[in-house]
């Protein structure tokens, strides 16, 4: 499981504290201002007093949690941490602050005109809406993060890891299903395409006919202003 790497930031008397305690942390301490590595910035209130920390906080998108002796309301944070405080409370806190932030993602994704909610297993688009399996929701998800159409032997592998179960019917039957599921609340036959090169989201434009065409049309005028040119010569030979 990944461990998550806190950039502390405050005074050196701060920093030094909490490095102490590391080997009883549940997340890995650091202090590198100039890396990007990191999962949550815990910044201490003199921060607010470092132009540079407060630059570091305000462009960064990773969780953040403030620690002081009294909350702020003008700050931006995600979690609050209350000094004085102790070890049990610092880990509670920030594995408190991760589990709502990876909650909070897999709440809502957009798919299409379509939210899909992951922690509640439902995919809605106004006011209607649809249970789904975690089967479809994973074929939605791997689905969405791919602009080409993917072939059932890929979606074995990534949704059922060529288990002995499952073979390129099963992948049939559940698309099917979930197609059928989608079709029959929302109207929508077109949400899942298939193609000959496996299913996807997307509709694939094609525009290899207007290509052809403006290149016909191009060689027709080319050649029509060359007929012209050899005419125009021909007639001022004549003339001479």
């Amino acid at each position: 499981m990944h461990q998550l790497k806190v950039l502390i930031l405050g005074p050196s008397t701060f920093y030094s504290t909490l490095s102490e305690l590391k080997p009883f942390f549940k997340f890995n301490p650091v202090n590198k201002k100039s890396s990007s590595d990191f999962d949550v910035i815990l910044f201490h209130e003199d921060t607010l007093n470092n132009k540079d920390d407060i630059k570091i906080v305000s462009n960064s998108d990773s969780i953040k949690i403030f620690a002081s002796f009294k909350k702020k309301s003008f700050i931006s944070f995600d979690a609050f941490l209350q000094l004085p405080t102790s070890l049990k409370e610092i880990n509670a806190v920030v594995e408190s602050a991760a589990a709502k932030n990876v909650f909070s993602k897999n709440s809502s994704i957009e798919i299409k005109k379509y939210l899909l909610n992951k922690n509640e297993k439902k995919l809605s688009k106004n006011e209607n809406e649809i249970i789904l399996t975690e089967k479809e929701i994973q074929l939605l998800e791997l689905f969405l993060n791919s602009k080409e159409p993917i072939s059932k032997d890929k979606i074995l592998l990534n949704v059922w890891n060529y288990s002995s179960e499952a073979d390129t019917h099963t992948v049939e039957t559940h698309i099917y299903r979930l197609r059928k599921k989608i079709n029959d609340k929302f109207s929508d036959e077109n949400f899942i395409i298939n193609t000959k090169d496996g299913y996807s989201l997307w509709k694939k434009e094609i525009k290899l006919q207007k290509i052809c065409l403006h290149v016909s049309t191009e060689k027709e005028l080319l050649n029509l202003k060359r007929a012209k040119a050899v005419l125009k010569e021909k007639k001022n030979k004549l003339l001479i």
